[in-house]
């Protein structure tokens, strides 16, 4: 129970910092005359699915996903090398590389693209885009990505967890129109810049830069796009959910269709295909029994 309220409370504290730089932002672009950065329908629908996800997240946290961490690192490494700045280093960098495998995954897989389509539903950049996540993140096992190849090596689960949030933290700040290119940051971490490309729905920005605190992983794996080449960004998804600024339908309306393309097909691919499979394979559905938001070509 402790530990529950620990992540309860890390949620709020964060919460209220969250929160203070959004309203900043948006005094920043009105004092400007900048019209059209916040939407207020659609940020109370960010603020609400970023609650969702946090709470059910940190409770999972708390009760199940490190305690099957502690687990797994029984079978592992169990390297658990000392604090130091090299070791610091290397676990930023190594949890960063999981979040890059575990993020293409959720836009190659069907079955993870139903958690993240919530995220790249949003029309609009701003930092309440970041927030625009779902609850069912913790309860899909994508986290098994990020959190387990660390327990394998063995890096302790509490600074795992720690480098876990700092990398949420991190790709926060991602989320804006207000900031420019950076120079030479550019070419090692991801940026606003490069994030907008990654939001983007358009042919040349869909499945580009996946990193979170590094661009390194994108540049190697010839996933990078650099937002001078990208065209005119359009945000959101080419197929977008029904109900835009309802939270609940946002997080579960692509569950639903995944599982009606499932009993309407009676094919298991589905839920290991890419998002788009089930149109190119059966055709496109009746409005009624669409793949609504679906797709790596459609984010």
């Amino acid at each position: 129970m402790q530990d529950v309220l620990h992540a309860l409370f890390f949620i709020a504290a964060f919460g209220l910092l969250f929160l203070s730089v959004i309203l900043a932002e948006y005094l920043y672009t009105r004092a400007r005359g900048k019209d059209g950065v916040y939407h207020w329908r659609e940020t109370v629908a960010n603020l609400t699915t970023g609650a969702s996800y946090k709470v059910v997240d940190g409770i999972a946290i708390a009760l199940f996903i490190q305690t099957f961490y502690q687990w797994v690192y029984g079978f592992g490494l169990q390297w658990n090398p000392d604090v130091s700045v090299w070791s610091v280093l290397a676990l930023i960098v190594f949890i960063d590389f999981c979040f890059f495998i575990a993020h293409v995954l959720m836009h190659k897989v069907r079955w993870f693209w139903n958690v993240h389509v919530t995220h790249h539903s949003s029309e609009h950049m701003n930092f309440s885009t970041a927030l625009r996540q779902n609850f069912t993140f913790a309860l899909s096992g994508a986290w098994l990505f990020w959190w387990i190849p660390a327990a394998l090596i063995g890096f302790d689960k509490n600074w795992v967890l720690l480098a876990i949030e700092g990398n949420l933290v991190y790709q926060f700040f991602l989320h804006t129109e207000q900031v420019g290119k950076l120079g030479w940051l550019e070419k090692i971490f991801n940026t606003p810049s490069h994030h907008r490309v990654h939001h983007g729905s358009n042919p040349a920005q869909i499945d580009t830069n996946f990193g979170g605190i590094f661009i390194l992983w994108d540049k190697l794996f010839g996933t990078f796009r650099d937002e001078a080449n990208a065209g005119d960004i359009r945000y959101g998804v080419t197929r977008m959910p029904e109900k835009p600024f309802n939270p609940w339908h946002l997080q579960v309306h692509d569950w639903a269709a995944m599982f009606r393309d499932v009993w309407r097909y009676r094919d298991l691919r589905i839920l290991y295909k890419h998002p788009d499979w089930v149109l190119e394979k059966y055709g496109t559905s009746p409005p009624d029994e669409s793949v609504s938001g679906a797709g790596s070509a459609s984010q």
